[in-house]
């Protein structure tokens, strides 16, 4: 009888240790999900990046301008229909601007020449979405 009551006891106690592994895996799992995922479906992230994607290749310093402004007005969007996404580099011939810089190495129009033409290229982030434009001549 002793010998049952253990075998029972030992028992309860592989399935008690199975049970909480499988939920140990089950919350990584999760916790993988989530830092994966960059709070943007893959139709978001595809409607983002058309916004500039569609400004590659050889433009105008007139488009140029247009694609810089897409970019301020995406980067201050109020209504977060971008879930927060935004493009932290504009490189112009030699100069690099940045969303967070100020005067000069702020992202602005002016520093775009409207009589030359341009190489644009969106670079992409780990999760697919542009967070990058480089404007060469």
């Amino acid at each position: 009888m002793e010998n049952a009551s253990k075998a029972l006891i030992i028992a309860g106690a592989i399935l008690l240790a199975i049970l909480l592994i499988s939920l140990g895996i089950m919350i990584f799992s999760q916790a993988q999900d989530t830092v994966n995922n960059s709070g943007m479906s893959q139709a978001e992230i595809s409607t983002f990046n058309s916004q500039f994607t569609k400004y590659e290749g050889k433009r105008k310093g007139s488009v140029v301008r247009s694609l810089i402004s897409e970019v301020i007005a995406s980067n201050s969007d109020e209504n977060h229909q971008n879930n927060g996404a935004t493009i932290d580099t504009v490189v112009v011939g030699a100069k690099t601007m940045t969303r967070t810089g100020t005067g000069d190495n702020a992202i602005q129009t002016s520093a775009v020449d409207n009589s030359k033409t341009y190489t644009v290229k969106c670079e992409y982030g780990s999760n697919g979405r542009v967070v990058k434009i480089s404007c060469t001549l």
